[in-house]
């Protein structure tokens, strides 16, 4: 249903004690997504309020609207990658275009109804660019964890660990101090408690060390001058339609992304609260959130499965929740934005390399080495090309790869065969439709088709074909288990057909299943045929083929 759940929630009551837990979990929520939405603002090439505003802007909309009762909204790691590569080659004007078009594809999908779909995009394929975005998030904070003396870190992977390497010698001792300090912090503060994010504590003690002991490391405020406490006023990009051709592909992969990951990350909701999300209903709340996220200088925005957690574990149970977030954030954006400026680059880096091992989840990688070769194909493909090459490129290689790995199975699955000519001796003789115990009439030749029917398993079914000696007077295909046929098993259909008309064969078909049945009378490929000669078992088409030639010899 497009209908968001905020309004359900409240035509079933909505009762006192759950907008306590609801404020509750909406402000340790904003807690926990103000450091993430500065790093991953700044991981993504941007500066580290457009990481904020997005968190409050996408946050709120997609709370206001979403199909899930408990999903929070806002900057993730999987765009960082994506972003970092469009500001690199077209700025932000070029970003926040692909975003407006991913804005639209989003909601074009859940208005289609579509939002099922998006969930059969293949596991290997997801595990690889996950993986591989990991990767890139880990090896892009190499340069601020160790303070080194670089300038511009490149956009290609290889390039980056070329400039490491050379500029290793430049290490800031005092950065990996702080570096470390983080890491520990977030390690070992679980232990005490999970109420407070351990992010927020290692920014607060690292950031109050620094200044304290005037440590000599790099901050936001050293980098990116003071960090503006307001939300700025909407503003429309400069679009042309040279830059929208130019920009789709990359608002399709944000759409993908966008997609993929709110959809994940209500489905684990669903797993933790017991409810059903609306998976059309949040693609639109995806798609509104990323339409006007851009217009206040926002980054792309999908559903955070981390946060979503935080949320439910914290006693959210509606989406006020994610709006209470939202306006956390904000409050935190007007009244304390300037002390932003003040946390170190060190502290941000391990943040985001402790997010980088988490989303990499590097047990799941190893485990799928254990699948078939060509689902490992697909896995090292899709991580490979994210890693090397660009994730655009890895998404649609990798989901082409899979498909086509999926068509050669159920090719594979496909089968056609001359049972005149084996009579089936492997077949089930307690089958009640096997034909090896029945007496198939001098000039019938039956075929069988096992499967899908479709344009990969065609040639199959010809091959069988050409094992005919002579020309039958009557061709018997049985079609039990075909539950499924496409256009190009059609057409293989329509040439026997055809071709059997001009040899003056009749064609039976025997046992023939509602779909392929629903697309032969469509095709009129039955009419060419005769209802006549659609039989629904193999014993009707027998008999239907003795009276055939009998006809024939009279």
């Amino acid at each position: 249903m497009l209908i968001p759940t905020i309004f359900t929630v409240f035509k079933e009551g909505y009762k006192p004690k759950m907008l306590l837990g609801d404020l509750t979990a909406g402000v340790i929520v904003g807690i926990v997504a103000l450091p993430l939405s500065i790093a991953f603002g700044i991981a993504s090439g941007v500066a580290p309020e457009q990481g904020l505003i997005t968190a409050v802007v996408a946050g709120f909309l997609v709370s206001l609207l979403s199909g899930s009762r408990v999903q929070i909204g806002g900057p993730t790691g999987a765009f960082v990658v994506i972003i970092y590569g469009i500001i690199q080659k077209y700025g932000y004007d070029g970003l926040a275009v692909a975003t407006l078009i991913a804005g639209v594809i989003l909601i074009i999908l859940g208005i289609a109804k579509l939002g099922s779909v998006i969930k059969f995009i293949p596991y290997p394929v997801t595990v690889g660019f996950t993986s591989g975005i990991a990767l890139i998030i880990f090896i892009t904070q190499v340069r601020d964890f160790f303070g080194l003396s670089i300038t511009q870190v490149p956009a290609e992977f290889v390039d980056k660990i070329a400039i490491y390497i050379k500029t290793f010698p430049s290490v800031n001792i005092y950065a990996v101090g702080i570096g470390v300090a983080a890491l520990l912090i977030m390690i070992f503060w679980k232990r005490i408690t999970e109420k407070i994010p351990g992010s927020l504590v290692a920014i607060i003690l690292t950031t109050a060390a620094v200044h304290l002991f005037q440590l000599p490391v790099e901050t936001i405020g050293s980098r990116f001058g003071s960090v503006p406490n307001t939300i700025p006023m909407p503003k429309f990009p400069m679009l042309s339609w040279e830059l929208i051709v130019q920009m789709f592909p990359s608002g399709l992969t944000i759409a993908l992304l966008a997609g993929i990951e709110s959809l994940l990350s209500a489905v684990v909701a669903d797993g933790m609260t017991g409810y059903r999300h609306r998976s059309n209903m949040e693609l639109v709340a995806q798609g509104v959130a990323n339409l006007v996220t851009p217009l206040f200088g926002g980054i792309p925005a999908t559903g955070a499965i981390a946060r979503t957690a935080t949320n439910i574990k914290n006693g959210g149970k509606s989406p006020i929740a994610g709006i209470v977030h939202a306006v956390t954030l904000l409050l935190i954006l007007l009244f304390f934005g300037k002390w932003v400026a003040l946390i170190p680059m060190a502290t941000l880096a391990a943040i985001l390399m402790m997010v980088a091992y988490n989303m990499s989840e590097l047990h799941i990688f190893i485990k799928l080495f254990r699948s078939p070769l060509s689902d490992v194909t697909v896995l090292l493909t899709t991580f490979l090309l994210t890693v090397l090459v660009d994730l655009t490129v890895a998404i649609q290689v990798g989901i082409v790869l899979a498909s086509l790995l999926f068509m050669y199975r159920m090719a594979n699955l496909s089968q056609a065969a001359n049972i005149t000519k084996s009579m089936r001796e492997e077949s089930d003789p307690n089958d009640p439709q096997a034909v090896q115990n029945r007496v198939i009439p001098h000039g019938v030749q039956v075929f069988e088709i096992f499967g899908t029917f479709f344009f990969g398993a065609v040639e199959k079914f010809k091959e069988a074909l050409m094992s005919i000696g002579s020309q039958p007077k009557v061709l018997v295909i049985q079609m039990r288990d075909v539950i499924t046929i496409d256009a190009t098993g059609i057409r293989a259909l329509e040439d026997v057909v055809q071709s059997s008309k001009w040899e003056k064969t009749a064609v039976v078909l025997s046992g023939v299943h509602a779909q392929p049945l629903y697309a032969l009378q469509n095709s009129g490929l039955t009419d060419k045929i005769g209802k006549e000669n659609l039989c629904g078992d193999i014993d009707t088409a027998l008999k239907r083929a003795e009276k055939i030639i009998g006809e024939t010899m009279e």
